[in-house]
């Protein structure tokens, strides 16, 4: 139970980690250690102010007093187990899901998967017996919140991010320097509600001053604005940003409230499994009922500060929740070119998108013109930060505000909403009134919105099921399924975490400081990569190994989808490179398209290969291996010379290399006109010639682009500055 507590702290807190961090990291209001440094004070702080209630996963969804102190071991190790195989998943895929929903499903199915066993076990009880064992209540809530909070936080994510978009505009210095302490100031007030009723109530429930801001909640507001907007006009008078303070005092409340709040979904359950084997440990007896699991009580509190340390070195250690991260943060992002075109579109993003222009063709009918210029105007983009943030500050303001009004509403209202769904679906509201969904990209942001919110539900019944069948797994498969489940469970963490893995094909894109160098690293990167996966393709398919063919059509998929997204952040690169001249962006926009036709090139090779192999068609003939040698020889000669140009910026043998292009190509003329003359004696079969014809098909495309593009990086690198200018014949 303590090892699957920490398994179950790190993958959490690499999950939720997005809740308080994207706001900040979104607007780059400062650098990541910064960030991460405020965010780990508030987590120690929420932890150690947290009430440590644990009652959900005491008594939430199951009466604990119909299960002896075995039965609830083996539901509550089942739960541990379906809470990290689950949240693992999606933090490997990249998506924000509910820690809450997880825990409160996996709780409900591994109760069942017990509760199944005490049925089949005892004549006396039938199916019709569940419905005592189970609370199928507190489930339908947590479904409604579901529901509830999607739809609440998108709408109000979306007005107050227009009204404040509407007022300021995104060319917002002037403006703020005359309302920015009012805006702020109410900012902060939404702040410091949330932190009182929300991340503090725990520990200020019950005091005099918590009964009198209760009983005087709006004076207590109003005075709390009127204070903040006071502190932050004075500090606007020093140059201070308040802007920044903001949004880092957000981030720290919610830190703050997610240590101290839904910690039970991490530590709720190992902590309730401690309980229970001291109730047993003092009946003498393991047979007991676990009545005592009703009595809650509060954490000790070192288990709270352990906790605490290994969320803070989660979140500074996992590369997973920054992966988490970048997906709402690319969703969310200004400009088309935040969305890399992965995303496919459906029909059901395609018709929204359809009523959506629809709806605004007839607003621009009806519409005055003046009232449509003035309002276009406001929310005509301009990046006045010079960042590169994917959003600028009043839009993180205004998702730190918004998400931390609409939680601390529901929970002094009592409603079971999740923050991940209120912070992921406010940021979603807020690009959206803030024109970020372009024609463009619209239909691929709503499919990832849909595929974030359907995972959502998929996590509810992922959790259900898993619990079930890990639970009934233990419960009849007993030590060997244990042994079983833990190994299984111990390897699936390590791979997907700490497994050294084969470097990704994608290439590294050019950094906003050194952009020249990137592209260098890039084309030098994938040119040394399709050099690889060609050889091995050919020595593969030579020695009739199907398994390594396998692996360089997954190589050569990669290398293809790393062009694919140079393409795509194609954009987003010229604009860094747009001081340096058109020509520049010209050679570089030339350089991509090659790299492009090089990587289709592969996959038309190595996918041709292994289909070959594994259908066990007969292998090449020795006049075709030989020809194939001869060629591969050149090709790597060719591409040797050019590999090492690229990393030298050294083009002095370009000329060389046409020659031997010209030779290679002569070469493999004769070899094709020679393959021709076989099948017209009808020597050979037919599928290993046609193999053979589209391997020197496909080599000659490689070699002449490869060519091309040697030709257009020394352009880009003679307009860049980076190498010198030799004639050009």
């Amino acid at each position: 139970m303590a090892v699957l507590a920490i398994s179950g702290l790190y993958v959490g807190v690499t999950n939720d980690a997005v809740n308080f961090l994207n706001a900040a990291i979104g607007s780059k209001v400062a650098k990541m250690r910064t960030i991460l440094a405020v965010a780990s004070v508030g987590i120690i702080l929420g932890v150690l102010t947290s009430s440590g209630m644990m009652e959900v996963a005491r008594s939430g969804m199951f009466n604990p007093g119909l299960f002896t102190f075995h039965e609830i071991m083996i539901l509550y190790v089942s739960v541990m187990f379906a809470n990290v195989i689950l949240l693992d998943i999606y933090n490997s895929l990249g998506l924000p899901t509910s820690t809450t929903v997880a825990l409160v499903f996996s709780l409900l199915g591994a109760a069942i998967a017990v509760s199944l066993f005490k049925i089949a076990g005892n004549p006396e009880l039938s199916l019709g017996s569940l419905g005592g064992f189970i609370n199928t209540s507190r489930a339908m809530g947590v479904i409604s919140a579901i529901l509830l909070s999607v739809i609440i936080a998108f709408i109000f994510g979306t007005i107050i991010m227009w009204l404040s978009r509407f007022l300021f505009s995104f060319r917002y210095f002037k403006m703020f320097r005359k309302m920015g302490a009012v805006w702020c100031g109410m900012s902060f007030t939404a702040i410091a509600y949330f932190a009182v009723f929300k991340a503090l109530k725990g520990v200020l429930a019950g005091t005099a001053v918590y009964a009198w801001i209760s009983d005087n909640l709006l004076i207590s507001l109003f005075a709390c604005w009127v204070v903040c907007t006071a502190l932050l006009a004075f500090m606007q008078l020093f140059r201070i940003n308040i802007l920044r303070i903001n949004i880092l005092s957000g981030t720290f409340a919610l830190a703050l409230a997610f240590a101290g709040n839904d910690l039970v979904n991490f530590i709720g359950v190992p902590i309730a499994g401690l309980d229970a084997y001291k109730i047993a440990n003092e009946a003498g007896s393991t047979e007991i009922l676990m009545e005592g699991l009703n009595n809650n009580l509060p954490a000790q509190f070192i288990w709270m500060l352990l906790s605490g340390v290994i969320m803070v070195v989660t979140l500074w250690t996992s590369t997973k929740s920054m992966n988490v991260s970048q997906t709402e943060i690319s969703l969310a992002g200004q400009g088309d070119d935040m969305i890399s075109g992965e995303l496919d579109s459906n029909v059901f993003s395609r018709s929204i998108v359809r009523a959506s222009l629809g709806i605004s063709n007839f607003l621009d009918r009806v519409v005055p013109e003046k009232v449509k210029n003035f309002v276009g105007k406001r929310f005509e983009y301009e990046d006045v930060e010079h960042n590169g943030a994917p959003y600028d500050k009043i839009r993180a303001v205004v998702n730190l505000t918004t998400a931390a009004l609409l939680i601390s509403v529901g929970t002094s209202l009592k409603l079971p909403l999740s923050t991940t769904y209120v912070c992921f679906m406010v940021a979603m509201g807020s690009s959206l009134a803030d024109k970020a969904w372009g024609r463009e990209s619209a239909v691929h942001r709503i499919t990832g919105v849909m595929t974030v919110v359907m995972g959502w539900f998929v996590t509810g019944i992922g959790a259900f099921l898993i619990a079930i069948g890990v639970g009934l797994l233990l419960i009849w498969g007993g030590t060997i399924a244990f042994a079983v489940v833990t190994v299984a469970c111990a390897y699936m963490l390590i791979k997907s975490n700490f497994k050294n893995k084969k470097k990704d094909a994608m290439p590294e894109a050019a950094t906003e400081e050194d952009s020249v160098e990137g592209v260098i690293n890039q084309v030098c990167k994938m040119m040394k990569i399709s050099t690889q996966i060609y050889d091995r393709t050919l020595v593969a398919v030579f020695k009739e190994d199907r398994k390594a063919l396998k692996e360089l059509v997954r190589e050569s998929d990669e290398s293809y989808e790393a062009s694919r997204q140079l393409k795509y952040t194609l954009m987003p690169t010229l604009r860094k490179l747009k001081d340096s001249g058109l020509e520049l962006s010209l050679y570089y926009v030339q350089v991509v398209d090659y790299l492009s036709e090089i990587a289709k090139a592969l996959v038309h090779i190595t996918r041709p290969a292994y289909d070959h192999i594994d259908n066990n068609h007969k292998g090449l003939s020795s006049e075709q291996t030989d020809d194939l040698m001869h060629i591969n020889d050149a090709v790597a000669e060719i591409y040797g010379s050019v590999n090492r140009m690229l990393t030298k910026n050294d083009f002095t043998e370009i000329d060389t290399v046409l020659t031997m292009r010209d030779e290679l190509f002569e070469h493999i003329a004769e070899t094709m006109k020679s393959e021709l003359q076989r099948i017209n004696e009808g020597v050979g079969n037919t599928k290993a010639s046609m193999f053979y014809l589209t391997v020197m098909s496909e080599t000659k495309t490689m070699v002449l682009q490869a060519r091309n593009l040697l030709k257009s990086q020394r352009y880009f690198l003679e307009h860049a500055g980076v190498a010198k200018t030799w004639y050009r014949k």
